[in-house]
């Protein structure tokens, strides 16, 4: 009898895991895993399993290399993602939001730098290597380090090593010619800050289309994570006033004041509960 499948996460669930995640330090979250409840919100009814199998066979194929140096991990992440399971980054449609997926991206082989960059620090990690994103403007890059060398990769172009003349290149590119390459563009970012990159990432498309009730549900989402954010607080407080749904907008805003330590922020959150107060009573 063939092994059922267990049960695809409940939304419920998910929201659970992701409030605990909420509470971590951040080095103890796990970054692909937490990516994938981000995507299961998406797909309601999709169990996780095969997922974190792949996750592990990534893992497996970066770590039977046996590389010692950085250039020979490097090596290994290339081998395992390029060759022997397809991944690359998708620049035919690079704004489809499967490509921030986790999901729909390990499904296509192809996806934005940060998810593809996501799974490579999962491997690399999961492999014994110190392997973190980077602070690189426009595209996503990460650094990996192991005895004392550092190499940075690109993950959207199969993990190829950038050189220093290739990210001076691609910084003059993402941000105007006259942006010099400067250390704070290649300085480490924690994992909270990739997630929200990466949900960033749909979040805009949506603020772009006008899709309030999409980017309220990302903004809450990321929350969870986040819960200290107060620029996302006021997000979420906003979309949730345009919708009307003033109950939810007070408490965002309420939450929002709690967390601000910048002055728009804080004069902005009081001017809109001022008005929702008015629209309460």
């Amino acid at each position: 009898m063939p092994q059922l499948e267990p049960a695809p996460l409940l939304r419920g669930e998910i929201e659970e895991a992701l409030d605990a995640a909420g509470h971590l330090d951040d080095r103890a979250i796990d970054l692909a895993g937490i990516a994938l409840l981000f995507a299961a919100l998406d797909r309601p009814g999709v169990s996780l399993v095969r997922y974190r199998h792949h996750l592990d066979d990534l893992v497996a194929g970066v770590r039977d290399a046996q590389a010692g140096s950085a250039l020979e991990a490097a090596a290994a992440l290339q081998r395992v993602f390029g060759e022997r399971f397809g991944y690359d980054g998708d620049r035919l449609t690079y704004d489809d939001p499967q490509n921030a997926n986790l999901m729909r991206v390990i499904d296509r082989r192809k996806g934005l730098p940060v998810a593809l960059g996501i799974l490579f620090t999962h491997a690399a990690r999961g492999a014994g290597f110190a392997l973190d994103g980077l602070a690189f403007p426009g595209h996503f890059l990460v650094r990996l380090e192991t005895k004392g060398e550092r190499v940075i990769l690109d993950p959207f172009n199969g993990g190829r090593v950038m050189e220093i003349m290739e990210l001076r290149r691609l910084v003059k590119q993402m941000m105007g010619p006259d942006q010099e390459l400067t250390p704070a563009l290649t300085d480490t970012v924690g994992n909270r800050a990739v997630l929200l990159r990466l949900q960033n990432n749909l979040k805009t498309r949506a603020q772009g289309q006008g899709d309030v009730e999409r980017v309220a549900f990302l903004a809450r989402s990321m929350l969870r994570l986040v819960p200290d954010d107060a620029a996302l607080w006021l997000e979420y407080g906003q979309a949730e006033k345009h919708l009307g749904r003033l109950g939810a907008a007070k408490a965002a805003l309420e939450a929002c004041l709690e967390h601000s330590l910048d002055g728009y922020q804080t004069i902005e959150a009081q001017r809109l509960l001022q008005a929702l107060r008015l629209a309460l009573n």
